[in-house]
């Protein structure tokens, strides 16, 4: 297990997810965007129409086929926009996104699984991970020391007196 691992895939996981928020944002408003617009061409067309309405009860004449066609019109156009608005966002940037993220998330899970071996490892036999970590310094210590006492032996025994 390596700290420096587990701070990369975190980072990795944050941008990644970061990504994939500013993909989806970008499609919710370009597609909210798109249906208010439908929305406004639908409220003209609804408006048209009752033009047109008018019109037929008032009098028979041009202009009532004219605003029915074109409030027909603008009912097509915004059925169009609606339809347009809901298409999935774009697949390359996201499925790439979405991948990375999946892998740093296995890499993290990677992580917490050999972090967890090895706490258990420690909680069931506690001396195998205390052992290294004193038996090493206890060693050093042994070797200076008998180093030390060594040192002024020898410089003892070679002077004459």
């Amino acid at each position: 297990m390596n700290s420096e691992n587990i701070v990369r895939q975190l980072r990795m996981l944050w941008r990644t997810d970061r990504i994939i928020a500013e993909i989806r944002m970008r499609h919710m408003l370009v597609g909210l965007g798109l249906r208010a617009f439908a929305a406004l061409i639908a409220a003209f067309g609804l408006l048209m129409l009752e033009l047109s309405a008018y019109f037929a009860l008032v009098q028979i004449l041009g202009a009532i086929p004219a605003a029915a066609i074109l409030g027909i019109v603008n009912f097509l156009i915004a059925a169009v926009l609606f339809f347009v608005a809901g298409r999935p966002p774009a697949g390359r940037d996201l499925e790439l996104a979405t991948e990375i993220h999946g892998a740093a998330v296995d890499a993290l899970q990677g992580e917490a699984r050999a972090l967890q071996m090895q706490f258990t490892g420690m909680v069931h036999h506690p001396l195998n991970s205390v052992l290294p970590t004193v038996l090493v310094p206890l060693i050093t210590m042994l070797v200076r020391s008998l180093k030390k006492s060594s040192a002024p032996a020898a410089t003892a025994a070679s002077e004459p007196n």
